[in-house]
């Protein structure tokens, strides 16, 4: 019994360092605002047309991939930013490397959505 509530503190822990980071970057990360924007309007195209369950799931996980890249870019970002203010190229090659993810997330996401509404 000990177990599982230290396991269900654990989760609820986890939660709540989850959802001050989302705060946290949905307050200084324009992109991640828009993104979001941007996958609501997605989110509201693959519930209004005729999809298999199956292709909205793709839709959908992939907005959310979206998301979860934009978010680990910006963590990229703050700590190269905290670890030092002086302009090195492994600093500028770690984030570039973090908003190529955020790019091909995004990318995938519009081929799944190009796949599916010409196939």
């Amino acid at each position: 019994m000990q177990f599982l509530k230290a396991e269900l503190q654990r989760l609820a822990n986890t939660c709540l360092w989850s959802w001050a980071g989302w705060r946290a970057a949905w307050a200084s990360e324009k992109s991640l605002r828009q993104w979001t924007l941007a996958n609501l309007a997605s989110a509201a195209l693959a519930f209004s047309l005729d999809l298999t369950p199956g292709e909205r799931a793709v839709i959908l996980g992939l907005g959310l991939m979206i998301l979860a890249m934009e978010l680990v870019n910006t963590a990229i970002e703050e700590v190269v930013d905290y670890i030092s203010d002086l302009r090195d190229p492994r600093a500028g090659k770690a984030k570039d490397c973090g908003s190529a993810a955020v790019a091909l997330a995004a990318i995938a996401a519009g081929v799944a959505w190009g796949v599916i509404l010409l196939g």
